[in-house]
């Protein structure tokens, strides 16, 4: 087995999905992307940085999944729980799989509906001419998958849950490491490698996602790439970090103060802090993304929904955002095994702003925290 589970929780997942689709009429589904692969699979490689070959699991209603995967895959594919492995040589520019599919396809539906994920989120990862060419060769067009894969991913089991824990201590421990790295004069791009370098020491597989700035008492966006720009006094240093465990991300931040912070950089900080702690109360089951959301956004703006980042949170898993947004418009239901992530945000000055993020699940009772919460003092650098 190539990931962290056992057989058994892929059977589950298989069997759930497999309900619902008997449920939505739904013989069939082709998943193409790599989260939805290994959902079911287990399959993890990094393989799919390359864009040149496509990869297909086919999950029909009732049995086993079926992958048609390009033959450089299958090795690795027998390692997984998956027996029926069909190949084809890639790279085939003129068909590259696409009637090794649709005969598969045709095979596991039978005549019944062939579904796919096209909900929000979601993507094909085939070329588009391809899927034509698969939708003639079927003699029929893909309907949606009714949104199955989506709602079945936002829910956690334990041992995801537990992936996901390990991906945040392992970040916590980088972070605690941080005062050795990142003080007066370091270059911000020095300190994105050595904090890279920190989280590969304390047990990550990979970071492929790091993000934050430095700027004085804040900073003016949280996705520009680290400059050589030496951290000075009185700036505020931000490390967001979306590492990799087993398959599974974390997602969450610190800031911290080189020297002590001023007093509105101090404020602005303990107040995200109290719009975490608003949110984290009210974190159980029945209770709405919309909810958490407008909990924070009344400590933040008193409830105006200022802020341009557009949410304050989302799920995580497989994928560093995932599932539900923490938005006045998402009315998905919390349901116990659900992971996000609080992330309020606030304006400390015109052009300056603070965000924290924190990582959490939902659980019968008080959600659990899975990132180490933080307290209202930042951290504070020499």
């Amino acid at each position: 087995m190539t990931g962290p589970f056992d057989t058994a929780e892929y059977r589950a997942r298989v069997h759930a999905a497999q309900g619902e689709m008997q449920a939505e009429g739904i013989a069939a589904l082709l998943l193409t992307t790599e989260p939805e692969l290994r959902y079911f699979t287990g399959f993890l490689t990094r393989f799919w940085e390359s864009p040149t070959r496509p990869w297909f699991l086919v999950l029909p209603a009732a049995g086993d999944p079926i992958a048609v995967i390009p033959s450089i895959g299958a090795a690795l594919m027998q390692q997984t729980w998956i027996t029926d492995i069909r190949t084809w040589r890639a790279p085939d520019p003129a068909d590259n799989g696409v009637t090794l599919l649709a005969g598969t396809l045709k095979e596991a539906a039978q005549g019944g509906d062939i579904g796919t994920p096209m909900g929000f989120e979601s993507h094909l990862r085939m070329p588009l001419a391809n899927l034509a060419r698969l939708q003639a060769l079927l003699g029929r067009d893909l309907r949606d998958d009714a949104d199955i894969v989506r709602r079945l991913r936002m829910v956690k089991s334990e041992a995801e849950i537990a992936a996901i824990a390990t991906a945040c201590a392992i970040a916590g421990r980088a972070f605690a490491r941080v005062p050795k790295i990142a003080r007066t004069g370091a270059p911000l791009d020095r300190v994105f490698r050595d904090f890279q370098r920190l989280c590969l020491e304390e047990g990550a597989d990979w970071v492929p996602y790091l993000a934050g700035a430095a700027a004085a008492g804040g900073y003016a966006d949280v996705i520009s790439p680290a400059t050589t720009k030496p951290l000075e006094r009185g700036d505020v240093l931000m490390l967001d970090t979306g590492l990799v465990r087993h398959g599974y991300f974390c997602d969450y931040n610190r800031n911290f103060s080189l020297g002590p912070p001023d007093a509105d950089t101090r404020s602005a900080h303990a107040r995200l802090i109290d719009a975490t702690h608003a949110a984290l109360d009210i974190a159980r089951p029945g209770a709405t993304a919309a909810d958490l959301f407008r909990a924070m956004d009344a400590v933040l703006t008193g409830g105006q929904g200022r802020g341009d980042a557009g949410r304050l949170g989302h799920g995580l898993g497989m994928q560093l955002t995932e599932g539900l947004s923490l938005i006045p418009q998402d009315h998905t239901v919390l349901q116990p095994g659900m992971v996000l992530t609080l992330e309020p945000g606030c304006e400390v000055a015109p052009g300056r702003m603070l965000v924290h993020e924190e990582d959490i699940v939902i659980r019968d009772g008080p959600a659990e925290p899975l990132s180490p919460i933080s307290g209202p003092e930042m951290g504070v650098l020499e």
